[in-house]
Parts: C-alpha cells; structure tokens; sequence
C-alpha cells in the first residue's frame, strides 16, 4: 500500500531507472512520462522515426506491470478495430462481445496522424472518459489507462492532422530527439554486450501500485498563489496577438495535475513555481492555435511560452 509521497519518489525512480536500461540518455523525457503517469494524463510523442517512441512506450509497460497493446494506425484502419464490437456466435447463438485492443491499461497509437478522422475519433471517449460506449452500452476500461500516441512531424502526405479536440486531450506534447555522440555509442555498446535486440527489464510495480500512487499524488498541497500563478498563464496564452485561439480550462488542469505529480517525483508533499515552468511547453505548445501569418514557424509557439511566463509574476510562497 502507497501512503506517502516518499514512497512515490522511491518507487517512481526504481521505474524511471530500470526503464533507462533500454533507453538511453532520456531521463528527462522518462521523468516527463512518469509524472504523467502519476497525473493520469496522456502523451503525444512527436519526433522522427528511429528514435525509441516505441521502445519507450513499452519499456514503461513491462516495468510498471501493465497491459500494453500497440495500434498501428492507418488510413483503412475503422473505429472498430480500436474498440473491438458484437459477433455473432452461431454455436450459441447469440452476439458476443469481443474487445478491441483499446481495452489495456497502455495504449500505443503509433503514427495516430495516418488514421481517418473518424477512426482518431474513436479514442476521443476513451481518453477523456475511460470508458468505450458500444451498441448504446457504456462499458469501462481497465485502469489505470493510458494512451501513448506518436506522430512523425516530417511526412503530411496521406495524413489527417489531429483535431484541436483531440490534441487536447493530451496532458503533453513531448519530443524524444536525437542522442549525443556519447549516448549514440553507449546504445552500439550496450547492443553488442547483451547479444540481442531485446532488453530484459525487470518488473517493479503493478497497476494497484500505480493507483495508490495517483492517490498519493492527489494529497499534494497546492498554495491558492499558485493557483492564481497557473490561472494567469493560460489567461495570458489568449491574450497574444499572435494566438488566434488560446488554450482551454482543460490547459490550467493540466499544470495542476503534472505539477503534483513531479513534487510527489521529487519526494516534497507541496509544488512549487518551478513545478510549473518545467512543463511550459509540454503542456501549451499544442493547445495553442496561432493566427495564420504564423503557421509556418516552427519556432512561433516556443516563443509565445516563453514571453507568457516572462510576464507573469511569479508569486513568492512562502
């Protein structure tokens, strides 16, 4: 049984640690991923290929104990085939219901771009409601549940750009990007030494674990200054006149929770300011829609973030 914030930190490092025996030199990225966890919120992977999305993805599955199911999205792929439906069983005639792969408490939805837009829908209940609505029947998904999803931000033809409902569902937006030298060749060594592809990592927790520790993580104090602090970053997100739409309450919630979840990380029982600033990007980066004069800059919504936290005071708790 989880009971405080120690043993989160503990826990959380043993998953983080054991994770980096198979990817290397992300721990960043792997602490961003576990907060997330421990948020309850889900993750959009976009980088290039060749890079370890999915690697990661199930590394965090074997090491956390959890279900993993991988979806390969394409653009013949049908809602159905994320959901599962009703077959009819001749011998015992009646339908059955048989599970889609939705159904696991880790889902990777790779390359989630190449899907229809009615296909992407079809994970739109699941990831905000954790549940699957079928034939008028709203069935549950196990928990704890959560949806890793990649996209290559190089190749847009025959894909379906994600809507804005959709992306903001994600907690955060995150980038793997490419190793250093030094990593590149620690990746060559540790392949050589171990003789196969596969990494054998060990298990260090369940799902129940996983639970106490997203209830741990709800016991974290948040100062009211911090509130107002967080509730006048994404007021100020909508006031750039280089944003066309700003990001939602859904935005504000994000902070809060992934907050949380990097104090509970860091073994404190409090946040603070920088508990925050740490997940700028992450968390406004896709929830901003800009004026068209800007679309083509890459660089546009970096800037607006950090020209939103240059002008919010930060509030001095005490």
């Amino acid at each position: 049984m989880i009971s405080n914030v120690r043993e989160v930190s503990n826990l959380g490092k043993q998953v983080i640690s054991e994770v980096e025996r198979a990817v290397v030199g992300k721990r960043e990225l792997l602490e961003m991923i576990m907060a997330s966890v421990l948020a309850g919120g889900h993750v959009l992977l976009e980088d290039f290929p060749g890079l370890g999305k999915t690697l990661i993805a199930r590394s965090f599955a074997r090491v956390l104990g959890l279900e993993f199911k991988r979806l390969q999205f394409t653009p013949d792929l049908l809602p159905g085939d994320i959901t599962g439906g009703y077959v009819f069983n001749r011998q015992e005639n009646l339908f059955e219901l048989r599970q889609g792969p939705v159904f696991a408490n880790i889902i990777l939805a790779d390359e989630i771009n190449r899907a229809s837009p009615k296909t992407q829908s079809a994970l739109l209940e699941a990831m905000q409601e954790g549940q699957v609505t079928l034939e008028g029947e709203s069935l549950p998904l196990p928990e704890p549940f959560l949806v890793l999803a990649t996209q290559n931000p190089i190749e847009y033809e025959g894909t379906f750009p994600l809507p804005e409902a959709q992306l903001d569902r994600f907690m955060l937006k995150l980038a793997v990007g490419y190793p250093n030298l030094g990593e590149e060749q620690e990746i060559l060594h540790r392949r050589s030494k171990r003789r196969q592809d596969e990494v054998l990592l060990e298990q260090v927790t369940h799902a129940e674990h996983v639970l106490g520790m997203r209830r741990v993580v709800e016991e974290v104090h948040v100062d009211p200054d911090l509130e107002a602090y967080i509730a006048a970053l994404v007021h100020a997100s909508r006031q750039d006149r280089r944003v066309s739409v700003g990001a939602s309450p859904r935005g504000s919630l994000a902070f809060l929770k992934i907050a949380r979840a990097r104090a509970a990380l860091d073994g404190r029982e409090y946040i603070l300011p920088d508990d925050v600033k740490h997940f700028g990007i992450p968390v406004l980066s896709h929830r901003l829609i800009l004026q068209p004069e800007f679309w083509m800059s890459r660089r546009v919504h970096d800037d607006i973030i950090s020209d939103v936290f240059n002008k919010v005071p930060v509030p001095v708790v005490k």
